[in-house]
């Protein structure tokens, strides 16, 4: 045997070098993934509503119901929601485009009232004429026409997002063992991805039930008021609740604006008190008091990765902004112990106290990793989908 060589010396990278080589591959990963928006899209929503339900399933397989039987109930009611849900969004938006149009004698009227307005205050001609070009009232129907084609031309991705719900949902039976494996060797990662499962389905279960309950009290409202679909606007207000800081405002303009042109200011301006009042009870005063800092990143940086994430995905991106940024963080940080430091700057201010508290280390950080497929399965039954489920084989 021959005498090992010394090795040669290692080169080390100027850290600035460095730095520009990590945000010139983040640039190319972004490209990528805005191309391919229409694949990774569905894929991730599918995943994210897979790990929402998933603790159904666990409790179905721990009252002794098979696997597949607990599998297949759960898919079916998840199938059952979505189509209703997909059914009411295309019906609403057709009577919508269908009444739009025996609105148009109020709007040219609401159209010259504010054009009339405006010239009393001295604005000239040339900028009313270039403003009632800007707020014709046949473009917005076209707009609400194209709209309608739009979404019925997504049926076909509504398709493909079953099929992945299908296939996710049986696969999630067997992510626990995965999981386990996972840690044997790559424990920071297991962790990390289990954290993230329990984060986003905090966060999406809280956000579903405060949306439901918010988009019912103001469905009912806007119709004891006379406001047309009424049921198409609380869905838009379920919807959007997912959206962060300004779901409201979306959710906000269409039934003001509807309510302007069939019962003029007094009844857009109850609408929007109504709109303002309601959502801030629900969403700003209660909600946060349920959801708290679980989600474990600052106001602002979900505000920013609303805005990346809707301009990289389009609006699925902006409506699961917040589950995208818990999995990138848990990929790029939470599952690196080196770098464990940026949780000062992306964490919110309850998470950082916590992590203070508990000597520099973040909340869970002690928790033992998940139990080896020939281990004892210690991680309750449920509280994950990449944990081990009753009835697992």
């Amino acid at each position: 045997m021959g005498v090992p060589r010394p090795a040669g010396p290692t080169v080390q990278l100027p850290r600035t070098l460095v730095i520009l080589l990590e945000l010139a591959a983040a640039v190319v990963v972004a490209g990528g993934i805005r191309t391919a928006a229409w694949l990774v899209a569905p894929v991730f929503l599918a995943l994210v509503i897979v790990i929402t339900v998933h603790p159904v399933q666990a409790r179905l397989r721990a009252r002794g119901l098979p696997s597949w039987a607990a599998t297949i109930l759960l898919v079916l009611a998840v199938y059952g929601v979505l189509v209703v849900l997909a059914g009411v969004v295309v019906v609403s938006v057709a009577r919508l485009a269908t009444l739009l149009p025996t609105y148009a004698a109020e709007a040219n009227a609401l159209l010259a009232s504010v054009t009339a307005t405006l010239a009393q205050f001295g604005v000239g001609a040339e900028q009313l004429r270039e403003i009632v070009g800007t707020l014709n009232y046949s473009k917005l129907v076209g707009i609400v026409s194209g709209l309608l084609l739009s979404i019925t031309s997504l049926l076909g991705n509504l398709v493909f997002l079953l099929s992945l719900l299908l296939f996710l949902s049986i696969e999630a039976s067997g992510a626990g063992t995965r999981l386990a494996l996972l840690a044997r060797d790559r424990a920071p990662i297991a962790t990390a991805f289990t954290g993230f499962a329990r984060a986003t389905r905090r966060y999406m279960g809280v956000n579903t039930v405060f949306g439901l309950l918010t988009g019912l009290v103001d469905a009912v409202v806007l119709a004891l008021m006379g406001v047309p679909l009424a049921v198409l606007w609380g869905l838009l207000v379920f919807i959007t609740n997912y959206i962060p800081y300004i779901g409201f405002w979306i959710a906000l303009v269409p039934p003001v604006l509807l309510a302007l042109l069939t019962g003029g200011w007094e009844l857009a301006i109850g609408v929007f008190v109504l709109f303002t009042v309601v959502n801030f009870v629900l969403t700003s005063v209660i909600q946060p008091k349920y959801v708290g800092d679980a989600v474990g990143i600052s106001v602002s940086l979900t505000l920013v990765a609303l805005v990346f994430w809707g301009w990289l995905l389009g609006t699925v991106g902006a409506v699961l902004a917040v589950p995208l940024t818990l999995f990138a963080k848990a990929l790029l940080v939470d599952a690196n112990p080196h770098v464990s430091w940026a949780n000062a700057i992306l964490g919110s201010t309850r998470t950082t106290r916590d992590a203070v508290d508990n000597g520099g280390r973040p909340p869970g950080a002690d928790d033992p990793p998940p139990a080896r497929p020939d281990g004892p399965r210690a991680a309750e039954p449920g509280t994950s989908m990449m944990s081990p489920s009753p009835g697992e084989t």
